[in-house]
């Protein structure tokens, strides 16, 4: 499955103790990278969630962000710390002599640690709801990443089409080249008037012929095009593959080009290293 490594998918969810709020982005990247901004009740599952991210994302730079908004009065009624209120209430009346216009605001007394006793959040609860929302962020996530990857190689091989086909064009045109090759040397050679051994000859006319050979590269060629078709309907992730098969390409391209006598074949390595070029770039995309 053709997979592009540019993607974003958001979800929400109600959740214990509040709401939770998660978001996945990721851009092009050689390898895989994660960064993930979680709040402090969520800090206790960050290598779970770098695992289950790592099961559907095999490369680009991924950012995991979730966010948790607690309801009011979710963690029950207001509950006050009488006995700390107290030794509070005792350390003010022992300052009033020294600080006699020493006065607290109850919204900042309520500020202190520990005066305010909140109800434990269900920590388990409220882990297992993100990791839930997590999994659903992901499948919208690998979702988007194989619409755009689909997009992507339909581009591809119409790029490999191209490919397929200046490649035949040029094996078509290798008779006609080598007879005018061939016709051109005899023609300096005519030049020369001078007598030559017909054996020798026909030695120089075929040394000069492979020098110019490039069935070899036209082969590969063929044969890259046909791989290149099969990576593209592998289940798994091909980036990698497709690199390394462009790289394959671009050496028989310039191949082709160092050995042209004729124009048309200098053209064709030309037009083949646009497409590769072109493909290369389709590639850097994928997962």
């Amino acid at each position: 499955m053709i997979r592009s490594m540019t993607a974003f998918a958001a979800c929400e969810r109600a959740a214990t103790g509040g709401q939770l709020a998660c978001e996945l982005r990721s851009v092009n990247h050689r390898f895989h990278e994660l960064t993930v901004r979680a709040p402090e009740e969520l800090r206790a599952i960050e290598p779970a969630l770098r695992e289950r991210v790592a099961q559907k994302v095999s490369r680009g730079k991924v950012d995991l962000v979730l966010r948790f908004r607690p309801v009011a009065g979710s963690r029950g009624e207001l509950r006050l710390n009488q006995a700390l209120l107290d030794q509070l209430a005792e350390a003010a009346q022992g300052a009033q002599g020294r600080f006699p216009g020493l006065r607290t605001e109850f919204t900042e007394l309520l500020r202190y640690p520990g005066v305010v006793e909140e109800e434990a959040l269900d920590q388990a609860g409220l882990q297992a709801d993100a990791l839930a929302l997590l999994d659903e962020t992901l499948a919208e996530f690998v979702a988007a990443r194989e619409r755009e990857g689909a997009k992507l190689a339909a581009v591809m091989r119409e790029r490999i089409d191209g490919i397929e086909r200046i490649t035949g064009q040029v094996r078509d045109w290798l008779p006609e080249i080598r007879a005018a090759l061939r016709a051109k040397l005899d023609g300096k050679l005519a030049d020369l008037k001078l007598p030559l051994d017909p054996g020798r000859l026909e030695q120089e006319v075929v040394l000069n012929l492979q020098k110019i050979d490039v069935d070899e590269e036209l082969d590969r060629l063929a044969s890259h095009v046909a791989e290149a078709r099969r990576v593209l309907g592998l289940p798994e992730a091909v980036g990698r593959r497709l690199d390394f098969l462009m790289q394959e390409f671009n050496r028989e391209a310039n191949t082709l080009g160092s050995k042209s006598v004729d124009s048309r074949t200098t053209q064709a390595a030309v037009e083949l290293k646009v497409l590769i070029e072109q493909l290369r770039e389709q590639v850097q995309n994928l997962e």
